[in-house]
């Protein structure tokens, strides 16, 4: 790939993460709406809301470091995770990060919203941002054991050679477990029902988000929506690649049309379900992981 072609995918990727995902947040929203028998807001109210937010004075219950740069370094890993994420093509970064490195952005990006939370003095974010790291330290390994079912079925841990060899293989047993696997962890990562106990309004008030505003708000919003959009592309792209046309607008549009069923799904999911609480939900993950393993052994014997 020549330096031109990737530097091309790199403002694709971060286009798409930065500016379709609001939209998608905006389809979930007007969908749960309509699930629960309401009207809902326009699909374009997202926006709208980041507008607002940028627009507001930026007002602060601390000065330190990462109250300061908290929102603008979780966005900047949320785009970092999208140039080494395939959609539609191989990742634009693929020769400067693997399968780990994927993973370590994608955990580094909800970390850094976890110690802005310490770092605002409120105890509903510390509660919060305490809550963020036990899911995290459950969830992360969901989809850690999920992706190494891919490596060890691949034999590699690029994501373009895990990506080249599932759309090579066509569907697996272990596979499909792992591709379940990640799809219960991506509930987590969304920051939905029923694992919203980070934040959990009626109870926290907003959780670690609780001191944040004005812009700061609206960059953080914004990191999770792309960060969920983000690790939805994985989804479907390294567990359900099929079908591939070969041409990048082609496969970008097939991309996000699977991603918007995915998302769907997450939607029907947080409707029909209550809040887990927080020893509810280790426990679920814990059964969860052992699903993963399982998977990982129909792959140790080729299955």
């Amino acid at each position: 790939m020549s330096a031109l072609a990737r530097i091309g995918l790199c403002l694709l990727n971060a286009g798409v993460g930065l500016l379709v995902s609001p939209l998608f947040e905006g389809l979930t929203r007007k969908l749960k709406a309509a699930l629960q028998s309401r009207i809902g807001p326009p699909v374009y109210q997202p926006y709208l809301d980041l507008l607002k937010l940028l627009g507001k004075e930026d007002l602060r219950t601390s000065r330190g470091f990462f109250d300061a740069a908290g929102p603008a370094l979780s966005l900047g890993f949320v785009l970092l995770l999208a140039l080494l994420a395939p959609m539609g093509g191989p990742p634009p970064l693929a020769f400067a990060g693997d399968v780990v490195a994927l993973l370590y952005v994608a955990t580094a990006a909800a970390a850094v919203l976890v110690l802005t939370g310490y770092a605002s003095g409120s105890a509903y974010a510390f509660v919060g941002g305490s809550r963020e790291i036990m899911l995290l330290l459950t969830v992360e390994p969901v989809m850690a054991v999920a992706l190494v079912v891919g490596v060890f079925k691949a034999r590699t841990l690029t994501v373009s050679g895990l990506l080249a060899w599932q759309a090579a293989q066509g569907p697996t047993i272990s596979m499909a477990i792992a591709a379940l696997a990640f799809f219960l962890a991506l509930q987590a990562q969304a920051g939905r029902i029923p694992f919203d106990i980070a934040e959990a309004d009626q109870e926290l008030m907003g959780g670690p988000l609780v001191e944040q505003s004005g812009p700061r708000l609206a960059l953080f919003r914004w990191a999770m929506w792309a960060r969920q959009l983000v690790l939805s592309f994985v989804l479907v792209e390294l567990f359900l690649p099929w079908p591939r046309v070969g041409v990048l607008s082609l496969d970008l549009l097939l991309a996000l049309l699977k991603v918007a069923v995915v998302l769907a799904l997450v939607t029907v999911v947080d409707v029909v379900n209550p809040r887990l609480r927080v020893d509810q939900a280790l426990g679920y993950y814990l059964r969860v992981v052992f699903g993963a393993l399982a998977g990982l052994a129909f792959a140790v014997i080729g299955m």
